[in-house]
């Protein structure tokens, strides 16, 4: 059952929370706004920011996927393995009602494939991967290369925590891990591929404009503190 009440079932807010965030506080924000669209307070949220540098580990999370010198991670109850978010990563946090999960994660999938393609960069699904990629080129001894990862929860009919796109992050953070469970990959940005810096904030409003496409919703801004206050 999706989740209405008194909302405009086709509004999306965006909220901009900034760069550094602390991975607890934006979990924490997520936790709160989701309560309040389960009940029915606000609407569809979409929750765009960079993190602060930090490890997460999903609910699949094998203990070889973890830093091998200690690094401290972060264990979520998101769907999906161990992965890094921080500057220069693009983060989104859609939480929104929800009734078919495959197809909203191919939607999520799908945004990113579109954001890429309007940077001029190609992108897909790989069967058997999660995200989108950069496809290789085993001849040239060129591995597909990550782009962007999704990791979800849904629970009473709201999804929360959502996807990553790599924008001009220094894919070194990801040497320390186990991408997503996936050994023997490469992981990419924006600015790589382009070989031109592609930051955040150049993509932001694109891909708050595709996800709003995707899920069929009319975007418009909203403050953090005047969601705070609903």
């Amino acid at each position: 059952m999706r989740p209405t009440h008194g909302v405009d079932p086709h509004a999306l807010a965006i909220v901009r929370l900034g760069v550094d965030v602390p991975y607890e506080q934006a979990w924490s924000l997520q936790h709160w706004v989701h309560g309040k669209r389960v009940a029915g307070e606000v609407p569809d949220t979409l929750l765009v920011l960079e993190h602060a540098p930090v490890y997460t580990a999903g609910k699949r999370a094998a203990p070889h996927e973890r830093p091998s010198d200690g690094t401290p991670v972060v264990d979520v109850d998101r769907g999906g393995r161990v992965t890094w978010h921080g500057p220069g990563q693009l983060v989104g946090y859609p939480i929104v009602a929800v009734s078919d999960v495959t197809d909203y994660v191919c939607r999520l999938e799908e945004t990113m494939i579109q954001v890429c393609a309007d940077f001029g960069v190609t992108a897909r699904r790989v069967r058997g991967r999660a995200g989108v990629w950069a496809v290789g080129d085993a001849g040239l001894g060129l591995p597909d290369r990550q782009l962007g990862t999704v990791g979800i929860r849904v629970v009473r009919g709201v999804a929360m925590h959502g996807f990553a796109l790599n924008c001009a992050n220094d894919p070194r953070w990801f040497n320390r891990i186990v991408p997503c469970g996936l050994p023997d990959v490469g992981v990419s940005t924006l600015s790589a591929e382009t070989g031109r810096r592609i930051v955040v904030e150049e993509v932001l409003p694109i891909a708050e404009k595709r996800l709003a496409e995707a899920l069929g919703r009319e975007p418009f801004d909203l403050h953090e503190e005047d969601l705070l206050r609903r």
